[in-house]
């Protein structure tokens, strides 16, 4: 499944995407140069959406995601909690792929937005 073209995802940025159209984001994902890091937008600690905005999730200096509800820091590249309540605890990691055409793509269809046929 599409998300966008890697130039719709600035360099050290992060963005959200409601992939399965559930009118909310439920992806983010962060772009360090090449290297594309995405989870699922829910916090550890209660489950909460992590932006305090559309699509800012990260911190000021750009090195931490974080949870607006909490407060609580993650390791962009591990997705550890490094500081907050969930300290330790870990973002739900989401494969993704990038084509040869600079396509965004989740790596794998999540089994659980599969659609049946009767």
């Amino acid at each position: 499944m599409r998300l966008c073209h890697i130039d719709e995802l600035a360099d050290g940025g992060s963005r959200g995407f409601d992939p399965h159209g559930e009118g909310r984001d439920t992806l983010l994902v962060v772009r360090q140069a090449d290297s594309l890091h995405a989870y699922v937008d829910s916090c550890p600690h209660h489950g909460t959406p992590m932006a305090w905005r559309k699509d800012a999730y990260l911190n000021a200096a750009g090195d931490r995601i974080v949870c607006a509800a909490h407060g609580a820091q993650f390791d962009i590249a591990s997705g550890i909690c490094t500081l907050g309540p969930c300290l330790g605890q870990s973002l739900t990691r989401v494969p993704v792929t990038l084509t040869s055409r600079g396509e965004v793509h989740l790596a794998h269809p999540d089994p659980s937005h599969e659609e049946t046929s009767p």
